[in-house]
């Protein structure tokens, strides 16, 4: 394996310098972000590419020693919906014909993936691809409001997850669907890392219960809600939700107030967060809720118990990986806001218990370094690279 390595990570249809919290800006731009900064840390040279998205935005920058950005002026310059991005593949992929030929192409999410297979294969260098979400089975019902999936998608994850010579998943939930739904069978899997400097706990326990997600029903919102209504008022927290719409024309953030409203929840909604900004309210929370109906993995979760405070989340994909059930919080199967309710004012009764949880939070998130994640990526490369 070459050393220093020079690494392309792509990200068509979202800037991993953006915020999180609104748009399709999540948890996949903090991931990627992060183990670029981590592995050119470790002496590597690594390079970000990105569609153009925003006027204003420098087509190319270095935010951090030994990583590069680089924006393509591919389709308008402002955000797009989602689904407009498998339109914009196959200029995407042109456009990064130009760049200097690395060492090897990392892509991430299948509108990359698409874009860059084709490039890699014409450079002669592996393609790793990580998914962070895969399109659910086309027989599961949608959620009210929830999006369909984009055309082509199925089919291109699909190829993506056979064709490329490595497919780097962050949970291990991840990596059975690669193998069971799409057919990879060359899979390496890589926790990701946390700031934990950034994400630290507080020096007095705080209160309120925070929910950190863009605000569409798949992040089951409506449920965290309906929940905090059935939490005796005495012990009941305020919430706060951090985190702004999607698509900006959506009617789902005001519904979700009016339902607060409706309920009497005391609900605070501050729209997307800086990471900065993010940290301070979980240190001076008391709790995170993660009702998602599926996560691939939950960095929140692993963030909040970074910030020493328990994290109660549904009990499916990777949550089950960034939460230790029983240990740094509690896993919820269901779906019954009653049960919600139950373990949020247990939680919330019971300060000793809160805090036990938030220690043992915060010891598994030093565990989960950033560094790491960068350690394990880069062996993975290493793997890739032996298969071309």
């Amino acid at each position: 394996m070459p050393d220093p390595l020079h690494v392309l990570h792509v990200c068509l249809h979202t800037d991993p310098y953006d915020d999180p919290g609104a748009g399709d800006v999540g948890g996949m731009n903090v991931v990627v972000r992060h183990s670029a900064e981590a592995m050119a840390a470790l002496g590597h040279r690594v390079e970000l590419v990105t569609r153009l998205s925003r006027p204003g935005a420098a087509p190319t920058e270095t935010p951090a020693p030994g990583v590069r950005v680089h924006r393509l002026p591919v389709g308008p310059q402002r955000p797009l919906p989602k689904g407009a991005h498998e339109d914009l593949m196959a200029p995407f992929g042109a456009a990064l014909r130009d760049l200097p030929t690395p060492h090897l192409v990392h892509s991430h999410h299948w509108f990359s993936g698409v874009a860059a297979l084709p490039v890699a294969r014409e450079w002669q260098v592996p393609h790793v691809q990580t998914f962070h979400s895969i399109a659910a089975d086309p027989r599961t019902p949608l959620a009210h409001g929830e999006r369909p999936e984009s055309p082509g998608r199925l089919d291109g994850e699909a190829r993506l997850a056979r064709a490329s010579q490595l497919v780097v998943t962050v949970s291990r939930a991840e990596a059975r669907t690669v193998a069971d739904r799409l057919g990879g069978n060359r899979i390496a899997q890589v926790h990701p890392g946390v700031d934990t400097e950034m994400f630290q706990p507080a020096a007095a326990p705080g209160s309120g219960a925070v929910v950190a997600a863009r605000l569409e029903p798949l992040k089951g919102i409506d449920l965290a809600i309906e929940a905090l209504s059935r939490v005796p008022k005495p012990v009941r927290p305020a919430l706060t939700v951090a985190g702004g719409a999607t698509d900006p024309t959506s009617h789902y953030p005001e519904e979700l107030r009016a339902q607060a409203r409706r309920l009497g929840v005391t609900a605070t909604f501050t729209g997307p967060q800086s990471r900065n900004q993010l940290a301070e309210n979980f240190r001076t929370a008391g709790l995170l809720l993660v009702p998602s109906h599926s996560e691939t993995y939950g960095l929140v979760a692993l963030e909040a118990a970074a910030s020493g405070i328990p994290v109660l989340a549904s009990d499916s994909g990777g949550l089950r990986e960034a939460v230790v059930d029983g240990h740094t919080g509690i896993l919820l199967g269901t779906r019954d806001p009653a049960d919600w309710a139950r373990e949020i004012t247990r939680l919330a009764a019971d300060p000793t218990l809160a805090a036990r949880m938030g220690r043992a939070g915060r010891a598994h998130a030093l565990t989960h370094t950033w560094h790491r994640t960068a350690t394990l990526l880069v062996a993975a490369y290493g793997t890739a690279l032996g298969a071309t």
